[in-house]
């Protein structure tokens, strides 16, 4: 049963409505609209920016932005987007548009990520998600694409993100930049207080600020849902989640069936027997690749960029809308309940029949791969330079 139209998933919060966008053609509707329709700026951040059929009416939204007169900026990742050239943003640059890509060297630094998404119009609507710009993100289930969430942001909670834009636009452009420099833009900007809350991840010395309010709202929720594309936590937080379901909540986990990583899978599968021993419900999502990123926690919501693996959590840069408001909560809770429709429950009997000596080498490596070495070499190799 397919959800409500977007424009029947709304709510108002604080003055700011919100708007989900569950199907990738209506999010590449929304992006188009909201570039086309800009007056004065536009703020684009992407992590992957393609060259292909969707990147160029992107790219050439943007174009006819610039040529109205309005002030463009785009910052995409430098590893994310190395299938792009330069070259294809020339004309963009050429006619005033600001361009820049995060960390394009090969030094330390290349190790890091910027794998924020964002859209920003005018300082009053931001549309957020996982979702890239590239064909696999704006397509349908049937269609193989990515399964993503969007959500579009108009209220005084978007013009917030455009001095953090600004801030972290600045420090990309200047090649001698210090990551300390970097963690205090996180710092800054990344909110405490309010019933919508944008915050922050990247390297920092210890856990990000959205690692944080997770880890404290996880200590304090009662129940849990949870769609991860790539799930690999620390042993910490396994334990937060773990503990909710011991102490009487009920838990329920959605992750990856499929995905273009097989070690993420890998990964995930190798946390679910320590999570079914503690009650923990756990399913993977069927019809096609999963790339949705949501936590409900009794009335409170993070949703936005993050994954909940180790390098998401502690490594790359991250933006996470965290949103207290039972309405909303309720909302997404009924996208939650979609979402696990299509998916297929991982019991303990399901879990032990798949789980020969083989699979199970195969997911402790993976686990190994994704949550261990990556972390262990770029933490260090990040902590060398304060």
């Amino acid at each position: 049963m397919p959800l409500p139209s977007p424009q029947d998933c709304s709510v108002t919060v604080d003055g700011n409505r919100l708007t989900l966008l569950t199907e990738g053609p209506a999010r590449f509707d929304a992006l188009l609209a909201l570039i086309d329709e800009a007056e004065t700026s536009l703020r684009i951040l992407y992590y992957m920016f393609m060259g292909d059929a969707s990147g160029e009416r992107v790219r050439d939204a943007l174009l006819r932005a610039v040529e109205r007169g309005v002030k463009v900026s785009l910052l995409i990742d430098g590893f994310g987007s190395s299938k792009t050239p330069d070259t294809y943003f020339k004309e963009l640059r050429d006619k005033g548009a600001r361009f820049c890509r995060f960390n394009p060297s090969y030094g330390r630094r290349y190790l890091l990520r910027n794998h924020q998404k964002l859209a920003l119009a005018d300082d009053r609507i931001v549309l957020i998600g996982g979702f890239n710009v590239a064909n696999d993100y704006f397509g349908t289930a049937a269609d193989g694409a990515w399964r993503d969430i969007g959500l579009l942001v108009e209220g005084l909670a978007a013009k917030r993100l455009g001095h953090y834009f600004d801030a972290l636009m600045g420090w990309s452009l200047h090649k001698r930049a210090r990551l300390k420099a970097l963690r205090a833009v996180i710092r800054h900007f990344s909110e405490s207080k309010g019933k919508l809350q944008w915050q922050f991840g990247g390297p920092m010395q210890r856990k990000s600020p959205w690692a944080l309010s997770t880890a404290q709202d996880l200590a304090n929720a009662q129940s849990l849902e949870m769609i991860a594309a790539y799930f690999a936590p620390m042993t910490s937080m396994l334990a937060r989640i773990a503990r909710v379901a011991s102490t009487g909540g009920r838990v329920r986990v959605i992750t990856a069936s499929k995905s273009d990583n097989r070690a993420t899978i890998d990964a995930a599968r190798h946390t679910y027997a320590r999570l079914l021993r503690r009650r923990v419900e756990m399913f993977e999502y069927l019809p096609t690749k999963l790339h949705s990123k949501l936590l409900v926690m009794d009335d409170i919501v993070h949703i936005g960029s993050s994954n909940f693996d180790i390098r998401s959590l502690y490594l790359n840069m991250e933006m996470m809308l965290r949103v207290d408001d039972p309405r909303f909560a309720m909302m997404m809770r009924g996208y939650f309940e979609h979402e696990i429709a299509d998916s297929e429950e991982i019991t303990p009997q399901l879990h032990k029949a798949r789980g020969t000596w083989f699979e199970r080498l195969r997911w402790r490596l993976g686990f190994f791969l994704v949550n261990s070495l990556d972390f262990t070499v770029t933490r260090r190799l990040v902590r060398q330079e304060r």
